[in-house]
């Protein structure tokens, strides 16, 4: 039982310790938070001290496990959507629309034409791994944790995934950085016509628009940040009273689809909006259920089939890249716009500053944050969707 109080503390002091690693050590922000989180969480799996099957203390700590992970991805959703502005879709100029929209096409083709190619192969729950897939791949982390939470995917599965993810997308994204978004200038060499848009908007888009912990407990921050949180509560509570009204039960899927209804619909209240840090405290939550999925790894779980993941995750990198260049080509979207707007769809909005650091052309910030911000919104509901039509398929 010792162990298993000891992994409890764990859980939530691990996040923090990341948090402040994060904050302090530079290096560390271009390997990300969550990254971060399921590393702390594998190592702890692989030293093989959390108890097992028939062991003292084994059903205690799967209990609290599977407590964390149910209450604490609904939980994030709503911090991290509170202060999206879903306004700035409907003031985005037609060549950033034209970069979600076509981004969003190369990615469903991909992950549906990839499915029919390695069904064969006998990976487990394949349609669900393709629907995780959809989600990170239109909104990052907090989709394909949600999407994972929703459709009951084996935790091992979910980590799996996700490694296999970030082997085939951290070169990319390497390949950006050290000059390969001069191809795509090449490849798409269109006038800039992002000026008019970053004139016309006001919004925050420098570094300090995600991930910035600083200030967090500061007494007037910290409280309006908690209006934040009890919000998200009460958002979880709808979405479990209207789940158990509808299918008499807590039906995961239920709850998370509510829960991002509910909060896009909150992120159009202004003072809803402009809570502080509740995008951060979001991250805490999502990094809880990191460390508590991945300290779930199954090493044993990698096989032929399990393998088989990862090709299907290049075949749909490669895939989306290139069917997304040739429509962004069609309608003379340039290079820089499509770097930031794919990046953003595959890695998230918190992605974006970096990568316009890389390209050198801050005009171009604020379609790619628009476009990782639908990517939030609309990544559940298309994960979801995906799943039901390969599984019927």
């Amino acid at each position: 039982m010792g162990i298993s109080i000891a992994m409890l503390i764990g859980y939530f002091l691990f996040p923090i310790l990341i948090i402040l690693l994060f904050t302090k050590v530079k290096w560390t922000r271009k390997i990300g938070t969550v990254m971060m989180a399921y590393a702390v969480g594998i190592i702890i799996a692989l030293t093989g001290i959390l108890p097992t099957g028939a062991e003292p203390g084994a059903e205690q700590l799967a209990s609290w496990q599977k407590l964390l992970m149910n209450v604490a991805v609904p939980l994030a959703i709503p911090l991290m959507l509170f202060n999206s502005d879903f306004k700035l879709w409907t003031k985005s100029l037609p060549k950033t629309m034209a970069v979600l929209l076509g981004g969003i096409f190369s990615v469903v083709v991909a992950l549906v034409a990839g499915y029919f190619v390695f069904r064969n192969q006998d990976v487990p729950q394949f349609e669900k791994v393709a629907a995780m897939m959809t989600g990170i791949y239109t909104g990052g982390t907090m989709n394909f944790n949600s999407l994972g939470l929703a459709l009951n995917v084996d935790p091992s599965l979910i980590v799996l995934t996700l490694t296999f993810e970030e082997i085939v997308t951290f070169p990319f994204i390497l390949f950006i950085v050290a000059g390969g978004y001069k191809l795509f200038r090449k490849f798409l060499p269109f006038p800039d016509t992002t000026v008019e848009e970053t004139d016309a908007l006001e919004i925050k888009t420098d570094e300090e628009s995600f991930e910035s912990y600083s200030g967090m407990l500061k007494p007037k921050t910290f409280g309006k940040m908690m209006l934040g949180f009890l919000l998200s509560v009460l958002f979880l509570a709808i979405g479990a009273g209207l789940s158990l009204l509808i299918t008499h039960k807590l039906n995961e899927l239920v709850v998370i689809l509510t829960i991002t209804t509910l909060s896009i619909i909150a992120s159009f209240s202004k003072k809803i909006r402009e809570l502080p840090k509740t995008f951060e405290l979001g991250m805490f939550f999502i990094l809880i259920f990191s460390v508590v999925v991945a300290s779930q790894f199954n090493i044993y779980a990698i096989n032929k089939s399990t393998l088989t993941i990862m090709w299907y995750i290049l075949f749909v990198m490669v895939i989306s890249i290139v069917l997304h260049l040739i429509i962004c080509r069609i309608f003379k979207v340039n290079g820089d716009l499509f770097t930031v707007g794919h990046i953003s769809l595959l890695c998230s909005p918190p992605f974006v500053p970096p990568i316009v650091e890389a390209l050198g052309n801050k005009k171009v910030l604020l379609s790619g944050i628009v476009i990782g911000l639908a990517g939030y919104a609309i990544g559940n509901y298309l994960g979801v969707a995906i799943a039901a039509l390969l599984g019927a398929l």
